[in-house]
């Protein structure tokens, strides 16, 4: 079912800033676009409240250890760095790095795969995975919310509702509203683009924004426009990150795995428990031949606090993420993988002096709330 959206005249930035009539109303952060929010979830003080409580509430996994929070930690940059791949229940592992919260708002697409259009049906697969929370079901939530008298009064609050009659659509709603004010920007190079301070940015940030533009060809996917950056082109694209560990066979996986899409299979379960169809990426979701090996367009905001990278966690550093490009990808000699699965990079042959120019223009995307974060020091 499609949603419907509009653009809020000023975008979310925290929920504790400036209210109005109960719903969010804030200057937009430098370097950001209006957020848009969907007709019927409009952003509204009690159902932040309510959605940072279901976020951060450890009762809605088998274990009672493992919340949102848990692979989304605000000490983070909302992700679970330093891991490779996220831990669930038991210390279970899946198969790909936890992508940050941080205008997760913005995004066309959830997930790395882009298996959800938004923050409200991306919200409800966690809790089901058996890697992640490990629920069989979502009435496990809904029986502790209405037993919950604190949680039954925000309910009250945030939906004007009988608590007995709430449902995991209440649940979504309330979590997606408050994902949506965790957005930032105000970083060094947005106050050094768009507010017009050429000190916002060292010398070398300077230069790496060059090379960003320029010999670098970042920006061919991590997008700067006139008025403001995402960073991201929101599109999917096949870097052969681990592709390789599939090559051999990955026609027979193909196969396999479309024969099982036909039958109904639960991507969001393959994905996080089975490696190899892992790294079929955003081919286990549209089953387009031209998709196998690709993933989304990750933003590279506060890139420098949410290490390690890629979806599988296997470049640790950003000086390994610039010189996994600037080597044109991970492609290995003898490779029989035919010309559209593999990697597109070109070489970018880049200097030693402009790959840390590029590093440290990344560095100047940190937003003032998470540079004090123990991860960027």
């Amino acid at each position: 079912m499609k949603r419907a959206y509009c653009i809020l005249s000023a975008a979310v930035i925290s929920w504790a800033l400036l209210v109005t009539n109960g719903v969010f109303a804030a200057d937009t952060p430098l370097g950001l676009p209006p957020l848009i929010v969907p007709l019927d979830n409009q952003i509204t003080v009690a159902k932040v409240e309510l959605g940072e409580k279901l976020f951060e509430d450890t009762r809605f996994s088998t274990t009672g250890e493992v919340s949102c929070a848990t692979c989304h930690d605000s000490n983070s940059g909302f992700t679970d760095s330093p891991k490779v791949v996220s831990e669930g229940i038991h210390q279970l592992t899946g198969t790909r790095n936890a992508p940050t919260v941080i205008n997760a708002a913005y995004m066309k697409h959830q997930f790395w795969d882009g298996r959800e259009p938004d923050l409200e049906s991306q919200s409800a697969q966690p809790f089901l995975n058996p890697v992640e929370m490990g629920l069989t079901s979502h009435e496990p939530i809904l029986d502790v919310i209405r037993d919950d008298r604190t949680y039954r009064r925000m309910v009250r609050r945030a939906f004007s509702i009988d608590p007995d009659d709430v449902t995991m659509d209440h649940v979504q709603k309330a979590i997606a509203s408050f994902e949506r004010t965790i957005i930032s920007g105000n970083s060094p190079f947005d106050r050094y683009r768009y507010g017009g301070d050429d000190t916002a940015m060292s010398e070398a940030a300077i230069r790496g924004l060059v090379v960003f533009e320029d010999d670098g060809r970042c920006v061919s996917c991590h997008t700067i426009s006139q008025s403001f950056a995402l960073f991201t082109d929101g599109k999917f694209h096949n870097l052969n990150v681990s592709f390789d560990s599939i090559s051999e066979g990955v026609e027979n996986l193909v196969q396999a795995y479309s024969e099982r899409r036909a039958a109904g299979t639960d991507v969001d379960v393959d994905v996080l428990t089975e490696a190899d169809v892992s790294e079929l990426g955003r081919f286990a979701v549209t089953g387009e031949w031209t998709e196998i090996g690709a993933f989304k367009t990750s933003t590279l905001r506060n890139i420098e606090v949410t290490q390690p990278y890629m979806h599988d966690g296997s470049q640790a550093t950003l000086e390994d993420v610039v010189d996994f490009y600037n080597n044109g990808g991970a492609v290995n000699e003898g490779d029989q993988i035919n010309d559209f699965l593999s990697s597109g990079i070109r070489p970018l042959d880049l200097t030693d002096q402009q790959k840390l120019d590029l590093v440290e223009f990344m560095k100047a995307l940190t937003s003032p709330e998470y540079a004090s974060s123990d991860i960027a020091q």
